[in-house]
């Protein structure tokens, strides 16, 4: 039994003391991405460098900062990639603007293909049709 909770102990993060801190960490903890896993949040993956940034996220909070220089503690670590949600720059409009971009790409292939289909429906007088 002391192993088990022995093991408990070593994975799981030490939870703050102030409730308010505590939900600042696992808020936190689904914004920013595990850079071992990329596609999880720090707060669902089990590797080892995910529990580190998880330690790392409570233990700047405990040191009163804000959730904004965390973040930007993460990003100057780890790059635009560790946050979910990317802050709008000259280095990721791409990233922001390809949704609209490739939407309005999709509505353009779609209203020209309608276009086509109506010039191509063409009445013909039935002696235009024989031939």
């Amino acid at each position: 039994m002391s192993l088990a909770a022995l093991l408990i102990a070593i994975v799981a993060p030490a939870t703050l003391g102030d409730p308010a801190q505590e939900a600042r960490a696992q808020s936190l903890e689904t914004e920013i991405r595990c850079v071992q896993c990329e596609n999880e949040p720090i707060a669902q993956s089990t590797a080892e460098i995910a529990a580190d940034m998880r330690t790392l996220v409570r233990e700047r909070i405990a040191a009163g900062d804000s959730d904004e220089e965390i973040r930007a503690f993460f990003r100057q670590r780890y790059g635009d990639f560790v946050l979910f949600r990317p802050p709008f720059d000259a280095r990721t409009w791409a990233l922001w603007a390809a949704p609209l971009l490739l939407g309005g790409a999709g509505l353009a292939a779609i209203l020209g293909g309608r276009r086509r289909r109506r010039a191509a429906a063409v009445d013909f007088a039935p002696e235009e049709g024989e031939r």
